[in-house]
């Protein structure tokens, strides 16, 4: 039997030293604990510790994860030396091991063949003929957004830009913004949900309740000015815009080529496998 030296922790790492006057090879890692042939070792425990973790933390986790793996050990080992029937458990291992080949290999094909298939013309057809089952949940705008210090100086002119769509006004307010704000965000472009922007606001429950459908919204605080235009609205509940529906519609594309490429391959396997005799059948009878 082998003896041991208990672990010695340093900051983050766990060692240990091991004598066992048994020659085995342990590929080049470190063995921590031994339960009958079953090794515990360095490299396992230190792959489970987050970089950045205190000393304290890390020898916690190091001693807890060792204690957990000595557990589960001589639990399997009581559980292995009292459960008859073996061939039964041999059996539903060889089953899960044929079921995690195959869907491991299914999974690497699809990827090669499916993943990288879908066009965004597929993604845009697809998009255009159900545009019904893609409805908003929340309110989306298009628009822009403004917070400036109440100690900036052109308030006032702020105050009249930003409501203005113009290329001019939008030009002006973005020199300005350059300047003066201490956050910007021009989306006139691109559909932002108006939650995510009111969240940069110093307005409650209520109030964004009662902002939904306003254009132009400007409120302050005791250190700053906000202010939103709202060009575009799409209200809860109305058909959402492409780029929001585009990354579920590329999910359900790819689930429908994934069975539709799984199907085909199932064919081809049988057919190919006919052709060269490769299935017997049999008649049942022991003849």
């Amino acid at each position: 039997m082998c003896n041991r030296r208990l672990l010695s922790l340093i900051p983050g790492i766990v060692l240990s030293f091991y004598s066992c006057t048994e020659a085995i090879d342990h590929k080049g890692r470190t063995p921590l604990v031994q339960i009958d042939n079953d090794f515990l070792y360095k490299e396992d425990v230190v792959s489970v510790i987050p970089p950045g973790v205190s000393e304290k933390d890390s020898t916690e986790m190091a001693e807890k994860y060792i204690r957990g793996w000595i557990d589960d050990m001589l639990l399997y080992k009581k559980a292995e030396g009292n459960i008859p029937d073996n061939d039964k458990i041999d059996e539903l291992v060889k089953a899960y091991r044929k079921t995690l080949i195959t869907h491991s290999y299914i999974e690497q094909i699809v990827g090669q063949e499916v993943e990288g298939n879908i066009s965004d013309t597929e993604i845009g057809k697809y998009y255009e003929d159900n545009k019904d089952i893609f409805l908003a949940t929340e309110p989306y705008v298009k628009g822009l957004y403004i917070k400036v210090p109440n100690t900036a100086s052109g308030i006032s002119q702020v105050r009249h830009w930003y409501k203005d769509s113009s290329e001019g006004a939008i030009d002006r307010l973005e020199k300005y913004g350059l300047r003066n704000a201490v956050d910007y965000e021009y989306f006139y472009d691109r559909w932002r949900p108006l939650n995510e922007i009111l969240l940069r606001m110093p307005v409650n429950e209520t109030d964004r309740g009662r902002f939904k459908k306003e254009r132009n919204i400007e409120v302050s605080d005791s250190a700053f000015h906000y202010f939103l235009h709202v060009d575009e609205y799409l209200g809860e509940g109305e058909i959402l815009p492409l780029e929001y529906a585009e990354k579920e519609i590329r999910e359900i594309l790819m689930n429908t080529k994934r069975i539709e490429f799984i199907s085909r391959m199932k064919e081809d396997l049988y057919n190919e496998a006919s052709d060269n005799n490769d299935i017997k059948y049999f008649n049942g009878s022991n003849e």
